[in-house]
């Protein structure tokens, strides 16, 4: 698996729901920001990756298994929700600002209780402050095992396989066996100020997963299809998962890391 960061003007990043990514970004990996902290510190980033190791209920490590030896990066929970930690295998999306790790800065500033002792090796070390945290599952993980993600806010990186009308495409599945195709809604509040997508677009999607029941969406989105579309989406996706978008945006993994 391959761990990047973007760094990137975010909008709206006290949560995971409202970011959306600037379009100018860089893809890094773990190693550089580690080796060369001063070219990052200050910036805000995104990571995506599986947690390496949960050190307490605010701070976990990430690193990219790519590079051999490649010290761990701390993530520090900054954002003043608790994150249930996902299963083990489910990545984790974090945004927030790069700083050098000084545990009575952040005691001062979020006042997490974090133990001397433990944190002692990742002192005055790069570290990202998050600021949202999302879990970030496969789009076949989804599909096969909704009910444990309804109404969590995830972020979802796919391959856009099919666009269904004005608002509505669907995430493709390469990576789980038997996995199905991942519907993805966009109400018109989410497009406004979001760029044009594409059939065979990486993407990386923002939202809530949530069961497609025509009636429900459009009572609380407003959604109006044409009646062809309609019928089409209710013939397939009836009671199925449906991942209605806060915001999309051209995915940072690299190609072959989806």
């Amino acid at each position: 698996m391959a761990l990047t960061l973007v760094t990137a003007l975010l909008a709206g990043c006290g949560t995971p729901e409202r970011q959306a990514a600037a379009p100018e970004q860089t893809n890094v990996t773990t190693e550089e920001v580690a080796e060369n902290p001063n070219r990052y510190i200050g910036q805000m980033v995104t990571i995506r990756s599986e947690p390496i190791e949960k050190i307490g209920p605010s701070t976990f490590t990430a690193e990219n298994e790519q590079f051999f030896g490649t010290e761990p990066i701390l993530v520090v929970n900054a954002s003043g929700q608790p994150f249930v930690f996902p299963e083990d295998g489910v990545d984790i999306q974090a945004t927030g600002e790069v700083r050098n790790f000084v545990l009575a800065d952040i005691e001062r500033e979020y006042k997490l209780g974090l133990d001397a002792n433990t944190y002692r090796e990742y002192e005055n070390r790069p570290a990202i402050i998050a600021q949202s945290l999302a879990v970030s599952p496969e789009p076949g993980e989804l599909t096969s095992d909704p009910q444990q993600y309804y109404g969590k806010p995830l972020a979802v990186t796919g391959e856009i396989e099919a666009i269904q009308g004005a608002n509505a495409f669907t995430l493709d599945e390469d990576q789980l066996i038997g996995g199905q195709e991942l519907l993805v809604l966009r109400p018109n509040a989410a497009t406004a100020n979001q760029p044009a997508i594409q059939d065979g677009e990486k993407v990386a999607v923002t939202g809530t997963l949530r069961p497609f029941v025509v009636a429900d969406l459009e009572r609380e989105y407003g959604f109006n299809w044409d009646t062809g579309i309609q019928q089409q989406l209710e013939a397939e996706y009836t009671n199925k998962p449906v991942l209605v978008a806060d915001a999309v945006y051209p995915s940072a993994i690299p190609d072959g890391a989806l």
